[in-house]
């Protein structure tokens, strides 16, 4: 089977390279490099940010959890454990997501946790180069219309274009969930702490092996990426406070991102009008939470969409 994947962010590249594990000959089609990409700015800690309590979404976020820890046993390159601290501000009920995560703990005023973390400046290059390792082929393209791909020879065309996919896929539910993130070295900090009901905004320190993203926003409907000083200021005070270690830690980076989010979830389905066309976009915030389990669900639909 030939498989035309579109789209390298992080949700394309997991689908190309679990495609070709099945035995499937993939091309990937991008506009641009994987470090061009939203996915490149992403904080990429596992964590179903602004995602519904669905089984589907469930098992996609436990399969990927499995995953990338097993990845990060096995030394890939950018992907460590992550033991997070959840502030809670007030009660709050078991999340529905905990069932993913073997070590959740309840604790005053806070859930505890490990997630993989992944650093996507290591994470997407090793990524592309797995895929043409195995034989892969990459096309630097902007696709105009998925049109024009399906009548390209290919069996299955996956849509994997994340924001593109409003145009795309002619689906209006599509829509940029703007973040804001700041970048500053790490004075030794391990831990993730996340508050996501702080008054003045949703807050979240990340630590990776070089620096620490500072978050955050999700103002849905922006699609201005221009930098906004006010922003930035009020992130790092938030952080300081949440994290006094923080204090006068050199601010390395800023950076405004569009996260590819989707009234409704994410869209992992065959098309219903066209069924050699697979779409695998919609995942906001949460592209490395669900990518793997996505992508082996795209496998399946490939099989079902290559005999329809």
């Amino acid at each position: 089977m030939n498989v035309t994947v579109i789209g390298a962010g992080i949700s394309g590249l997991t689908c190309a390279v679990r495609l070709q594990e099945a035995g499937r000959a993939v091309t990937l089609v991008t506009a641009d490099e994987p470090a061009a990409t939203v996915s490149r700015l992403a904080a990429a800690v596992w964590y179903p940010s602004h995602t519904a309590p669905d089984p589907r979404v469930l098992t996609w976020a436990r399969r990927t959890y499995d995953e990338l820890t097993a990845q990060g046993a096995a030394g890939v390159p950018g992907v460590v454990p992550r033991p997070t601290r959840m502030i809670l501000r007030g009660p709050h009920a078991t999340p529905w997501w905990a069932a993913a995560v073997p070590d959740f703990a309840e604790a005053p005023g806070e859930w505890r946790f490990t997630v993989p973390s992944v650093e996507m400046e290591w994470y997407l290059p090793w990524l592309l180069t797995r895929f043409g390792t195995a034989g892969g082929r990459v096309v630097r393209q902007r696709v105009a219309r998925l049109s024009d791909a399906l009548s390209g020879g290919a069996d299955v065309v996956v849509n994997a274009t994340g924001l593109a996919a409003r145009d795309l896929a002619g689906d209006p539910a599509v829509h940029p969930a703007r973040g804001r993130i700041v970048g500053v070295a790490n004075p030794g900090l391990v831990t993730s702490v996340r508050d996501e009901d702080h008054p003045a905004g949703m807050t979240y320190i990340h630590p990776r092996s070089r620096d620490v993203v500072l978050g955050g926003t999700y103002e849905p409907g922006e699609w201005d990426t221009g930098a906004d000083p006010a922003v930035t200021a009020a992130i790092l005070a938030r952080c300081v406070e949440l994290v006094p270690e923080l204090a006068g830690a050199p601010v390395l980076w800023q950076a405004a991102g569009l996260r590819p989010a989707r009234h409704g979830g994410p869209r992992v389905e065959a098309d219903p009008c066209t069924p050699r066309l697979v779409h695998n976009y919609g995942h906001g915030g949460a592209g490395i939470t669900l990518a793997w389990g996505c992508a082996e669900e795209v496998v399946t639909l490939t099989t079902g969409a290559a005999g329809a």
